[in-house]
């Protein structure tokens, strides 16, 4: 909401997929001066301007386009960029496509200032977004509603985003280079549960692995790492076997 923006706030920039592309959506948005960039519904109108636009080609392969138009009930005609690449193999990413021929569209309605190219890469910026919210709903889990009381799923839901952040600093701050991009998932199996034991030689701690484990020295360096955050009281209290 438009009402919740800090008054530091200079400038707002959407970007949103095509269950956003309407034109009040985006009237409301002009009447903000808020910037855009939202995926377009490949009408028949737009269907039929993709084949007779003249592509600039970029060296990955990728090309892209531009046209003004006017939907039908529009009030007045918008940019649209167009995005042309050879058709992926990945199914998962043609899904999100639109395909003619041998190649692959994505249609964007803005009122960036940007070139075609800069457009679809801020728009698919949002993808980061996505993964973290398919993060969150299968390792955390975001999609379970525990209650009928909106206060608790609030609360639940802060819980959530609190333990998410506390293991990405966890990582970026402790794990080793390899580990910091692993899911929470992945690092379960990796690293959080191991097969060990916590023996007392000469009156203090040991944690003892299996001869063979393989992340032995992976997990001593974290213990190090842990030991240097600068966390008042804080010491992990015990060596490795």
């Amino acid at each position: 909401s438009f009402s919740k923006l800090p008054l530091s706030a200079k400038a707002v920039i959407i970007r949103a997929d095509k269950g956003f592309y309407d034109h009040k959506t985006i009237e409301y948005l002009e009447s903000k001066k808020a910037l855009f960039a939202i995926v377009a519904k490949v009408t028949k109108p737009v269907k039929a301007k993709l084949s007779s636009l003249s592509y600039k080609r970029y060296t990955s392969g990728t090309e892209s386009s531009e046209f003004a138009y006017q939907p039908k009930g529009w009030g007045k005609e918008y940019r649209f960029i167009v995005i042309r690449r050879p058709i992926p193999e990945e199914p998962s990413e043609q899904l999100s496509l639109f395909s003619i021929g041998r190649h692959s569209y994505q249609v964007i309605a803005t009122n960036l200032k940007l070139n075609p190219l800069n457009v679809w890469k801020f728009y698919n910026g949002r993808a980061s977004v996505e993964l973290i919210i398919k993060e969150l709903k299968e390792d955390y889990p975001l999609a379970k509603i525990p209650t009928k009381h909106f206060a608790a799923n609030e609360a639940y839901f802060h819980l959530l985003l609190f333990a998410y952040n506390l293991m990405n600093w966890f990582k970026r701050l402790c794990l080793p280079a390899e580990f910091k991009n692993m899911t929470l998932k992945t690092l379960r199996t990796q690293m959080l549960l191991v097969p060990a034991e916590l023996v007392r030689t000469d009156n203090k701690p040991v944690l003892k692995f299996p001869s063979n484990f393989w992340y032995k020295d992976k997990i001593e360096y974290t213990l190090k790492q842990i030991e240097k955050v600068k966390i008042r009281h804080f010491h992990a209290g015990f060596r490795l076997e």
